[in-house]
């Protein structure tokens, strides 16, 4: 399995993150087992694509909520690594639970 689990959407709450809020987020090495995707459905064109980053962030984004870690953006850049032969990932993790424990 190359993935933990295979989701159909996000169960934590809404961040409201923007791109330039991500970018403060440093990015970190994740086992790619250790990732559940939030997408079930990927586009074959995107996977292909050298690309598909041009526009975006480098780094995939993922959240940490209730101990597990949810793959947000970067299911097609994460599926190339794997590809690729790759068991590891840069990824930007914004951490709930520690901000949930920060705030209360």
């Amino acid at each position: 399995m190359i993935f933990k689990a295979v989701r159909d959407g996000r169960p934590y709450p809404e961040h409201g993150l923007s791109a330039r809020d991500w970018a403060k987020v440093a990015p970190r090495t994740v086992r790619l087992d250790e990732l559940t995707t939030t997408k079930r459905q990927l586009e074959l064109d995107h996977l292909l694509d050298e690309d598909s980053t041009f526009f975006g962030d480098l780094f995939p984004h993922g959240v940490h909520w209730h101990g597990e870690i949810y793959l947000e953006d970067g299911l097609h850049r994460a599926l190339r690594a794997a590809l690729q032969g790759r068991n590891t990932l840069h990824v930007r993790i914004l951490d709930l639970d520690a901000f949930k424990k920060g705030s209360g």
